[in-house]
């Protein structure tokens, strides 16, 4: 039993789907978060009082399954954001069920970052232009689909 790598078998790897989208995923991510800074939010943290603004209170099962994360790295990601008083999560009608809702204090966090969020998607889509960011959109949502079915 040979312990050798074949390298030709390696060399598409750098073309991991995979790889290339968390790589993307990174740099966009590290855009927003210099962008946010002032306001202490990293952008996960932005996105996650956005969707519990929007469809809040809303239970930590939908809202994972809507960012398409774990669970335990949700609530995971939910505990500075409690810290800062910016949301609460509370027991549901049924005590297995955890439900978030944004506080006073984390609507007025998210009134300041929204146009440091702005300025950033502004620049993202400028520099893209709007049909090619029309066009990833799209595909990001084609991949997140054709994914989701395994």
């Amino acid at each position: 039993m040979s312990h050798e790598i074949d390298m030709s078998e390696l060399a598409e790897c750098p073309n991991c789907a995979c790889f290339n989208l968390r790589k993307a995923a990174r740099a966009v991510t590290q855009l927003y978060d210099n962008m946010l800074r002032p306001t202490r939010l990293r952008a996960t943290q932005f996105s996650l009082l956005v969707a519990t603004s929007l469809f809040g209170p809303i239970s930590v099962t939908r809202l994972a399954e809507m960012g398409v994360i774990d669970r335990t790295t949700l609530t995971r990601n939910f505990k500075p954001l409690e810290k800062r008083g910016l949301i609460e999560v509370m027991s549901g009608k049924d005590r297995r069920t955890r439900v978030v809702s944004l506080t006073g204090r984390g609507r007025e966090a998210l009134r300041k970052a929204l146009p440091l969020w702005r300025k950033a998607q502004s620049r993202v889509v400028k520099e893209l232009g709007q049909e090619r960011w029309n066009s990833l959109q799209s595909h990001l949502k084609e991949v997140v689909s054709l994914a989701s079915k395994s």
